[in-house]
């Protein structure tokens, strides 16, 4: 149930903090605040167990939100991060994503808006917590070309070397390979890993996708495992030859 979701706030500008505090909380949600870096993961690494969800601004004193966000991420892969900034720039976002957040949202923002983000990070989480006996089969590892993937533990590597991957890139890759060879449109991937408007004008698949190439294949350049169709979307492939 909403009420017993928690979720820390980090924030310094107070009546900002007030507002999103008192707006989440007319949700049902229990909230906690911070207004700085350090004291976010003092309450992360003490009694902040239960938090479920880290609305994050970048512009903080002393320690930068991308910092926290990735430290965050070092500790706890799962915990979903919605950075809330005055940033605006593309690369501002490129760097809150490869820091590992799962969303960005610019101020000034739309109340409805957030509230719906909040909403679907929430139920990410929840659907990734252990799954009782019963439960749809999900994939843990994976083994392509000269690369393997243990999507558990979040470790990959490529010819025996350890690789590091942002959360959001292991999510899409365990989205391709929950669909290997079925040809997945733009909008499908917004929607399922990006978890956004499949209409949102965004370059991010392509983008990841190309990093993927990079980070797995051979060859980015002419790529036997991460395709892209014309006009269609993408492809994961695990044995080319094979195709």
């Amino acid at each position: 149930m909403a009420s017993k979701q928690h979720i820390l706030v980090v924030e310094d500008e107070k009546h900002l903090a007030t507002g999103i505090r008192y707006n989440l909380e007319a949700e049902g949600y229990r909230v906690t605040t911070t207004g700085d870096g350090p004291s976010a993961l003092a309450v992360l690494d003490g009694d902040g167990h239960d938090i479920e969800l880290v609305v994050l601004d970048l512009m903080l004193p002393g320690m930068s939100g991308y910092a926290v966000c990735e430290s965050i991420r070092s500790g706890n892969p799962s915990l979903p991060v919605l950075i809330l900034s005055a940033r605006t720039l593309a690369e501002d976002r490129a760097r809150g994503f490869d820091v590992g957040a799962n969303q960005y949202l610019t101020k000034p923002f739309d109340l409805d808006e957030f509230l719906s983000r909040v909403r679907n990070l929430l139920a990410l989480h929840s659907s990734r917590q252990p799954q009782s006996a019963g439960t749809a089969h999900r994939i843990h590892e994976l083994t392509f070309g000269n690369a393997r993937v243990n999507f558990d533990t979040f470790e990959a590597t490529v010819d025996d070397q350890l690789v590091r991957l942002t959360e959001l890139e292991m999510r899409l890759l365990r989205y391709f390979a929950q669909n290997e060879g079925r040809v997945i449109s733009r909008q499908e991937l917004l929607e399922s890993v990006w978890e956004v408007s499949g209409d949102v004008n965004t370059r991010a698949p392509d983008q990841f996708l190309s990093r993927l190439r990079k980070t797995f294949e051979r060859d980015p350049a002419q790529p036997k495992h991460f395709l892209t169709i014309r006009d269609a979307g993408y492809r994961f492939v695990i044995q080319p030859d094979a195709s």
